[in-house]
Formats: C-alpha cells, structure tokens, sequence
C-alpha cells in the first residue's frame, strides 16, 4: 500500500501571512438612549474593558490594539479555504496540502479516427485548462462569471443553471489537476511522443484489477475543502467536454477536515487507524523535488510528473481483529504516535519522525521491525534512495454483493518516473509485505501531468502543436 512511509505536511509557502492588526474600532455615535456617549468616554480614559487587560490587546497608556500572534493552527484552517493560485510551472493539487474531499474522474476520448481524436485532445485541453482556472478563482460558485467565455472560445463557465450546485459557496481551496493517459496519445496517432515513464504498469503479483476501475485517456483529479464545491466542480468539467469524452470511471475519496482537526498540519490517518504519510519526500525540498518533476524526456513533459492511481481496498474485519501491537507489527510502527518500533517511547522522545532503525534489536534477538514489515519493505533506503509523493485518499463505496464493507485507499502517487519508483517498490510489497493479508489492488491507473500551461496557452500544448 505504499502507506506507512509517507507525510502530507503542508507545501512550504502553504500557509497565510499572520493576520493584519485590527484596525481601531471607530468612535461609536452619542445614542442616549443606549449609553453608548458613555462607553466612548470611558474607553477614552482606558477603562472599558479593563477588566480583559492584555487579554484584548488594550494597552491603558495608549488606548491601541495590539496585533493578534499569529495561531498558526488558525492560520492552517484559513489556508485550507483560500484560493489557490499554483506556482506557474507545475500545476496545482500535487505539492500543496490535500483538501478534505475528492472527485478523480477518468475519461475516455469518442473519436475512434487519429486526426478526429488529436482534435478533440486539443479542445478538451485547452477547454480545462480555462475551465480550471475558473472554477480555482470560485467564479462560477460566487455567480460572479455568466460568461465565462475563454481566450479560446471553448470555455462557458457559470452560466445559467451550471454550477449552481456549489451558488454561495467560495473556492474552498478548490485545485484541478489534468492527467494524460497513454491509451489518448495512441489513438491521436502521438505515439512517437509517448514518454518512457508512461510505459503501462506491468501486472504485479497479487493483483486483482477490475477493468471498468483503471486505465482511462484522461483524468481530472478535483480536490477541495468542501464536498459540494469538489463535486460542482468535477461536474461542470465533465460538461465542458461532454460532447468530446465519456466517463470512464469516478472515484471519491475524503480525508479529516482542516475544521475538524485538532492540528490541521497533522499527519492523517487512513481507515486503518495507522498514520498514513510519514516520512514523505518535503514539497520545496531538493528530496521532492529529484523525487517528483520529470527532468528529462520529450519537452512537453519537462517539469511535469507522473501519477500512479490503486484503488487498494482494506479488509477491515480482518484487520480490527487483531490487537493493536501486532497491528503495529505488521506495519513496523506503533499505532497510537506512529513511531517505528525501533524508537523509544514517548515519554523518552521516541515519536513519528524518530529515524527507523532497521537494524534494532530486542532483548529477545529479534528484529524490532519485521522483515516483512510494511514500512522496511517500502523505504526508500532499500530502493537506491528512490522516493515518490504519496497523496492518497480513504475511500467508502458501501457494501458489495457479499454485504462487505468495500473501503480503503485510493492511492495517489506523484513522481519522476514510475519504472524506478512505483513498479519495482510495489513488486517488492507485493512479493512479501504482511500488510497483503489485509488489502487487495483493485484498480489501477497512469498519467502524465504536464507542467502548468505557459501563459495565454494550455496544458500539453507543446505535445500537439510541436512540429
């Protein structure tokens, strides 16, 4: 599952700037009537309020409001909610925090003749990518945009009875996130421009794919804070080019909410209970970075990445029978702080971001993390230091026909190339991993994310109109 050795901590630059101070409350009107001509004047000689002291921020020799110290948990709620802008090279819903709520939708193209589909590719790029923008801004949730019309001509976002599912509502952090499947360039006639690393996912060993679950020409991930928002906004891209694809396959997924948590930068848990994301390369870092944009290959994917979707499916029954130290077992971490067993407790300093020590031993001579245990199977010292970005999602589809619940993980998996990062470290899970007793790959997808468009252009534009 890949799970166990990952950290969503929030993109560097992610979080707001502190809040202004406020600005002084003007002096209220004489209202005899409401006493307010005496609040005036007793907060003009430093009373009002006394009894609050510092705690409002009143100083009795100035009578000036202080600037509030920036809560940085506060401050991680308020930026789950802004809009968000991308940083103009690499597209947006891959380095920043991951919104509570998501749509990913995989399409396929209608064309079935080459030239008809490059056409149709060619539209449909260009119209997400202005459709994309859009909805980023909230145009079409505020109302703001009847238009809408794009520099393309191809875009009408938010006119009447579109989008009104989300009428009220603001951007919520909304990113859209356009993926390019090998299948779309092969029935454009691109192959020649298909790039090495989306060369199709070998099958695996223990692999159980439904077909109607993976693959797909394109894909649109939507993420947002808010569940109406993501889904409004899935819903007016799938129309923008309703005439062009038709739905492959919709996966949702959800994680907590930056409202609900305690500390939204707080590694998350999965359904398992376990903390899924530590040790995950660090957006901004050198690590993430080497890890996660393509260097090299043909130009229209240079700073691009490539992303891995499984749909990894829990046998939660099973897995809540066990205690939870050998829950811990079969991961390598304990369960309540996410520590590796190889730390010392809490109480001495072991905790989450302690190093794994694959080496240990307990009196007993035995290795604190099994050979077999998730996180030593999936570490990147064990892989030549390779690393990816794991951005996954809990899913809960209901029951199946067996009255089963069919939840889990869809994983998300940004990097440089999946040939030296994916195939080989899930060959590796899927060959001797104790965590395979209680999950099944069901599904499984690869896509090509392109750079962000450069400006007045669209996402891929490079792979169409290169000579």
């Amino acid at each position: 599952m890949n799970g166990g050795e990952t950290s969503n901590r929030p993109a560097p630059g992610s979080s707001p700037a502190a809040p202004a101070a406020p600005a002084s409350p003007a002096a209220p009107a004489v209202d005899r009537q409401s006493g307010l001509h005496r609040r005036r004047v007793l907060a003009g000689a430093g009373l009002f309020g006394l009894g609050a002291g510092a705690g409002t921020g009143v100083t009795m020799g100035t009578q000036r409001l202080l600037p509030e110290r920036a809560d940085p948990v506060e401050a991680a709620r308020r930026a789950a909610l802004a809009p968000v802008t991308g940083d103009g090279v690499h597209q947006p819903g891959i380095a920043e925090r991951a919104p509570a709520h998501l749509v990913f939708t995989a399409y396929d193209l209608t064309a079935a003749d080459p030239a008809a589909a490059r056409a149709a590719l060619g539209t449909v790029l260009r119209a997400w990518t202005d459709g994309g923008r859009t909805l980023m801004r909230g145009a079409s949730q505020s109302g703001a945009s009847q238009s809408g019309a794009s520099q393309s001509g191809a875009v009408q976002i938010g006119v009447a009875g579109v989008g009104r599912e989300a009428a009220g509502l603001g951007s919520a952090g909304l990113t859209v996130t356009v993926g390019i499947g090998a299948a779309a360039l092969r029935r454009a006639g691109l192959d020649a421009r298909l790039p090495g690393p989306l060369a199709d996912i070998p099958a695996l060993p223990g692999d159980r794919l439904e077909a109607t679950r993976g693959g797909g020409d394109l894909a649109v991930q939507v993420c947002a804070e808010d569940p109406m928002v993501a889904f409004a906004a899935a819903r007016q891209l799938g129309r923008l080019a309703a005439d062009l694809v038709r739905p492959r396959w919709v996966q949702r997924g959800f994680r907590r909410t930056a409202a609900a948590a305690a500390d939204p930068t707080a590694t998350p848990r999965n359904l398992m209970g376990q903390l899924d994301g530590t040790n995950n390369p660090r957006p901004g870092s050198a690590q993430f970075d080497l890890a996660v944009w393509a260097a090299g290959g043909p130009a229209w994917m240079r700073g691009g990445t490539y992303l891995v979707c499984r749909r990894i499916r829990m046998l939660l029954e099973s897995w809540e029978r066990l205690t939870e130290d050998a829950r811990g077992e079969v991961v390598g971490r304990r369960i309540d702080d996410g520590a590796p067993l190889s730390a010392p407790p809490a109480a001495t300093g072991g905790g989450e971001d302690t190093a794994s020590d694959f080496a240990a031993r307990g009196p007993d001579g035995r290795l604190l993390i099994a050979e077999n245990a998730h996180i030593r199977l999936s570490n990147p010292q064990f892989h030549g230091g390779i690393a990816m970005f794991r951005r996954g999602y809990s899913y809960d589809d209901g029951l199946d026909a067996t009255g089963e619940p069919d939840s889990g993980l869809f994983f998300l998996a940004f990097q440089a190339d999946p040939r030296t990062a994916f195939v080989p470290v899930q060959r590796t899970l899927a060959a001797s991993d104790a965590l395979n007793t209680f999950i099944r790959h069901t599904a499984s997808a690869l896509f090509a994310v392109p750079p962000a468009p450069p400006a007045g252009g669209y996402l891929g534009q490079s792979l169409l109109e290169e000579a």
